[in-house]
């Protein structure tokens, strides 16, 4: 994915509001052997940007005076209550070196498994998202989470997932094997099914007697 952006040769809190005044948005790029650059980018392009999946997870072209560099989302700040990029920052990457990105997660198949066609379960999402590990080449846009085989009262860990090539994944000590989605029963239903035998054995109720004339 392409992003065009300028160098900025003025900063501070002044600058950066006559720049947001006129409809850019300054930024930074970092990391690497070069030294920082601050930038400066259109703000429409980029707010549309951002709200793409693909620019958040996979390494971006940013290209300044028709050079390209190939660089990560790393951070970016929103106006509390404006449709507003206040700020937004860059990290360069290298091909040969691995980066730490997390990466949405895709579900897919759920409508296709025994615990929702058959038996009516509801599959909740615990983490939309895993941190992997790999070279820039590598880094996926998204991973599928194959739901088909899932079973009620059973989830998905992040260990069942089938990685892409040279992708590994990040886990830490407090979550060695995440849930990442599961299959309940809803309470609701589950009452339901209770009560129905017990109405079909309840016994009819006795008419009542007549008054004598």
């Amino acid at each position: 994915m392409k992003v065009v952006a300028f160098e900025r040769s003025v900063q501070g809190t002044g600058a950066s509001r006559r720049l947001r005044n006129s409809g850019k948005t300054p930024g930074i790029i970092y990391g690497g052997k070069d030294s920082a650059t601050v930038i400066e980018l259109d703000h429409n392009a980029l707010f549309h940007a951002l709200r793409k999946e693909s620019f958040h997870s996979s390494i971006l072209d940013l290209e300044i005076g028709g050079k390209a560099q190939k660089v990560l989302l790393r951070d970016y700040q929103m106006h509390p209550f404006k449709p507003l990029v206040l700020h937004i920052d860059f990290q360069r990457v290298s091909a040969t070196e691995k980066v730490h990105m997390r990466v949405p997660l895709h579900f897919i198949n759920a409508e296709s498994s025994t615990a929702v066609k058959l038996q009516g379960a509801v599959v909740s999402h615990i983490h939309t998202e895993l941190e992997v590990s790999c070279l820039p080449a590598d880094l996926p846009e998204f991973i599928d989470v194959d739901l088909s085989k899932i079973e009620v009262g059973h989830g998905i860990h992040a260990k069942d997932l089938t990685l892409p090539k040279g992708v590994s994944l990040v886990l830490h000590i407090e979550q060695e094997n995440p849930v990442l989605a599961n299959a309940r029963i809803p309470a609701v239903k589950s009452a339901d099914t209770e009560a129905a035998p017990a109405a079909a054995v309840a016994p009819a109720a006795e008419p009542a007697p007549k008054d004598k004339a």
